[in-house]
């Protein structure tokens, strides 16, 4: 009877009735993002469980596509559904999320415990770096709109955008050739440690697998709930698709993640925390963003761009530039995390505040 975040299970079915029951759209949106969250911590933990038992380069495979399950499913949803601002904002959010609220409570929760952490600079200025080129990357679509927005060229738009997306994922895909068979000693823990085998009990292959499916199956569901509601909620609470897609949706989506993040960092674990945070933002630029793009031409109603607002830009570049100037140095206290979560919020409240943003 310990609490558990398996207890949120236990919204499943309420928002189900919710939904049914035609209720306020908050209520029904809010509903199933707590169901969301205990889905997205079994997707995470059945992932573990699997690369345990394969190489280092399947596992952090593994890892890299299902550890961001929750965020690309319910994008994927919200872009069947037409939300293509709300699906924008959920990319930037899930970076904002993992540089800036997640890293920043792991720096702060540790920090008091441990007065001072230490971990891998090297490591951190290789993230810094793949998140400042994932930056300028998705810079480069929307200034292209800026200048060329006429209809005559629309084509272009989007075979720039489809293009910049395969090069993306060639990019990726070279990140984990480099992290994972190159120069694995660049990602060494800064203590020395040996890696910790998976705490508690081990699962079978088989439990193991049908959790990582049960568990993607009730998030995309819980996900179409959630989707379904974003507008109204929007409506009823005067938030924008943007600040839902960048703060609500990216908190709920990146949850499991975040958590495991802030739990390293309490265990005076920071390199472990900072791979969690920063591989999961590159993750999200390099490999989940390009992956929409491709996807929203087999099912959305017009396909995705990487246009994103003036607004979203700025607070992307900027929260890159806070990053590697907080985390270049391999060292970590609460100030230094507090000051990543003051950064946080006043985006949040940035783009509350402002119901409609101006590309």
């Amino acid at each position: 009877m310990k609490p558990s975040i398996n207890w949120l299970l236990a919204f499943i079915p309420i928002s189900i009735v919710l939904e049914r029951a035609h209720m306020a759209p908050p209520l029904v949106f809010f509903a199933a993002a707590l169901a969301i969250i205990p889905a997205a911590s079994l997707i995470v933990h059945a992932t573990e469980q699997i690369s345990t038992r394969t190489g280092d380069a399947v596992g952090g495979l593994l890892n890299a596509t299902f550890g961001n399950a929750p965020e690309l499913i319910i994008a994927t949803v919200a872009l069947k559904a037409g939300l293509i601002d709300l699906v924008r904002a959920s990319i930037i959010g899930a970076i904002l999320g993992n540089l800036l609220l997640a890293l920043g409570v792991a720096m702060l929760l540790g920090g008091i415990r441990f007065r001072d952490q230490v971990y891998n600079a090297d490591a951190a200025r290789v993230y810094s770096s793949m998140m400042l080129l994932a930056v300028i990357s998705l810079i480069i679509p929307g200034t292209f709109e800026g200048y060329f927005s006429d209809a005559q060229y629309t084509p272009q738009v989007q075979h720039l955008n489809t293009a910049l997306a395969i090069l993306l994922l060639v990019t990726y895909a070279l990140y984990l050739v480099f992290m994972l068979k190159t120069h694995p000693q660049l990602f060494k823990s800064a203590a020395g440690s040996k890696p910790e085998h998976h705490a508690g009990p081990v699962w079978s292959v088989p439990r193991a697998i049908a959790t990582l499916v049960g568990a993607s199956v009730v998030a995309a569901f819980m996900s179409e709930v959630l989707v379904g509601a974003a507008e109204g909620t929007g409506k009823a609470l005067g938030m924008s698709q943007a600040f839902i897609g960048l703060v609500l949706v990216a908190i709920v989506g990146g949850a499991a993640e975040s958590l495991s993040a802030i739990a390293a960092g309490r265990k005076n674990k920071m390199d472990l925390s900072l791979g969690i945070a920063l591989g999961s933002s590159i993750q999200i630029a390099l490999f989940v963003a390009p992956v929409l793009v491709l996807l929203s031409w087999l099912i959305a109603p017009v396909p995705l761009t990487l246009a994103f607002h003036r607004a979203e830009v700025g607070a992307l570049f900027l929260t890159v530039l806070i990053g590697i100037v907080v985390s270049g140095d391999g060292r970590a206290n609460w100030y230094r995390g507090t000051q990543l979560i003051v950064v946080y919020g006043a985006i949040a409240l940035m783009f509350y505040f402002v119901p409609e943003v101006s590309r």
